[in-house]
C-alpha cells in the first residue's frame, strides 16, 4: 500500500468522474463554444455570488491573471510574506504584472486591517510604488491550512473598498475552509474583485482552476489568458471533472479535515518531532528534532511506502486528501510509531 501525503494535488479522477468525463460534450472553448466549460464556468460564478469566470489551466495562471487585470505596471500589491503568489510561482508577479510586493508578518497567514493601513504608500510620494491592491490567501499553504472567516474577510475589505484597492483571493483550497467556517460560498463575491479557486487539489479533480471575476473585467482576463498560453480548446473534458468535483466532492473535505487532525496527533506524542502547528484544515506541518534530519525521516517513510516532501530547513508537510483512507491513515501512524530518531 502506497501512501500518498506530498500534497492534495495527487488525487486520481474517481469511476465517477472519470465517466462524466467521458460523456462530456465538447467545442472549442477559445471561441466559447464548448459547453462544458460554460456549464462550469456559469456554476463557479453563481456559486461565489460574482458574474463571470474564466476557466485556467492552473491556480497559479488564475492567480496572475488576477492580479494583471487588478493592477497596473509600477504599482504595489499587499500580501502576507509566504503568500502562494508571491513564494511559490516563479516570480510572476515580477515578470507577468511588473508589480512590488509589500509583504506582511500576519498571524498565521491572516494579515489584519492595522497592518495594511500602516503599509499603504503615499500616493503623492514618487519614491514609492502605488498601493493598488491587496491579496487574501484562504486556506494559507504556507501556514498548514489556517483560515480566514468571512467576518475577517468583511472587515479587511471594507477597509480596502475605502482606501481605493482592489481585492483577489488566492482560494487554492476555499472550499477547505467554509467547510470549517460554516461561511456560505455566496457570500464571498462581494468582497472581492477576483477570486481564484483551484479544482485540482481537495476536490480531485485531475486538472484546472476557475478565476471568478467582476462582469467588466472578463474581457480582460480571457485577453490575458491567451497571451499567458491558457487558451484551450476542447477543455469540457476536464471542465466536466470540475463539475463533478464540485458537485459531489466538497462536503467531504470534512473527512481529510479529521484524517490530518489524527496524524497531528499522532505526530504530537513521537520523540523525533520538535513543534507541530495547529492543524486547522488538511495540512499537518512540523519540525523535527535537532537528533535527527527532515531527510531522515522522510527516507524512513519511504521505506513504508510513504510519501511526504520537505517544507523548509526543519520542516516536514503532509497533506490529507480524497486518495487518502482510514487504512491509509493507520498504517501512517503505525510507522510514525517505529521510526526513531
Amino acid at each position: 500500500m502506497i501512501v500518498d501525503l506530498r500534497s492534495d494535488t495527487v488525487t486520481k479522477p474517481t469511476p465517477a468522474m472519470r465517466e462524466a468525463m467521458m460523456q462530456a460534450p465538447v467545442g472549442d472553448d477559445v471561441f466559447g463554444e464548448d459547453p462544458s466549460v460554460i456549464e462550469l464556468e456559469k456554476k463557479c460564478a453563481s456559486l461565489l455570488g460574482m458574474d463571470a469566470a474564466v476557466f485556467c489551466p492552473s491556480g497559479t495562471m488564475t492567480n496572475q491573471i488576477g492580479i494583471k487585470i487588478l493592477t497596473q505596471p509600477y504599482d504595489e500589491v499587499i500580501c502576507h510574506k509566504g503568500a502562494h503568489i508571491y513564494k511559490y510561482e516563479g516570480g510572476g508577479l515580477a515578470g507577468n504584472s511588473l508589480v512590488s510586493v509589500r509583504l506582511l508578518e500576519g498571524d498565521r497567514g491572516r494579515i489584519s486591517v492595522p497592518e495594511i493601513e500602516a503599509n499603504i504608500n503615499n500616493v503623492q510620494d514618487v519614491h514609492q510604488p502605488i498601493t493598488s491592491g491587496v491579496a487574501l490567501e484562504n486556506t494559507v499553504v504556507r501556514e498548514a491550512g489556517s483560515y480566514y472567516t468571512l467576518d475577517q474577510i468583511k472587515t479587511i475589505s471594507d477597509f480596502a473598498r475605502k482606501r481605493g484597492l482592489k481585492m483577489h483571493l488566492d482560494g487554492a483550497r476555499f472550499f477547505n475552509a467554509i467547510i470549517e467556517t460554516g461561511d456560505k460560498a455566496v457570500d464571498y463575491g462581494k468582497h472581492f474583485d477576483s477570486i481564484s479557486i483551484c479544482l485540482s487539489k481537495g476536490l480531485g479533480a485531475p486538472v484546472g482552476s476557475v478565476l471568478v471575476c467582476k462582469k467588466e473585467l472578463e474581457p480582460k482576463a480571457r485577453r490575458m489568458r491567451k497571451a499567458f498560453g491558457g487558451g484551450m480548446r476542447q477543455a469540457g473534458f476536464l471542465a466536466a471533472a470540475g463539475t463533478y468535483a464540485l458537485n459531489n466532492h466538497i462536503t467531504r473535505l470534512k473527512e481529510d479535515h479529521v484524517r490530518a487532525a489524527e496524524l497531528g496527533k499522532a505526530l504530537a506524542k513521537v520523540s523525533w518531532v520538535k513543534s507541530l502547528m495547529p492543524v486547522d484544515t488538511n495540512i499537518v506541518i512540523f519540525s523535527v528534532t535537532d537528533k535527527t534530519t527532515p531527510e531522515k525521516i522522510l527516507n524512513n517513510l519511504a521505506e513504508h511506502q510513504i510519501k511526504a516532501i520537505k517544507f523548509g530547513a526543519n520542516e516536514i508537510r503532509l497533506v490529507t486528501h480524497l486518495d487518502f483512507d482510514d487504512a491509509m491513515l493507520e498504517k501512517t501512524i503505525e510507522t510514525f510509531k517505529k521510526i526513531s530518531a
